[in-house]
C-alpha cells in the first residue's frame, strides 16, 4: 500500500508503545516511576515487563504509528 506524502509518525506515541511482529501493541505498566519504596516487592515485581493494550485502544495507537503495521 502506498503511503500519503508527508505522513509522519507521532513521536510521543512511538516512545510509549511498541508494535510486535504479529501486530499486537505493548505498553509499560503504570506505577513504576516514583514512590517505589512504599510499594511492596511483590507489587513492584508485578509491575515489571510489558502489558498488552486492549484492542479498542490499539487501533487508535496504530493510526499514529503508520510505519509499523
Amino acid at each position: 500500500m502506498r503511503r500519503p506524502k508527508g505522513i509522519k509518525t507521532k513521536k510521543s506515541v512511538s516512545k510509549r508503545f511498541k508494535v510486535t511482529a504479529t501486530g499486537k501493541v505493548l505498553r509499560s505498566r503504570a506505577g513504576r516511576r516514583h514512590l517505589c519504596q512504599t510499594k511492596r516487592p511483590k507489587r513492584r515485581r508485578a509491575l515489571r515487563g510489558s502489558a498488552l493494550v486492549h484492542e479498542t485502544d490499539a487501533y487508535r495507537i496504530k493510526q499514529n504509528l503508520p510505519f509499523t503495521h
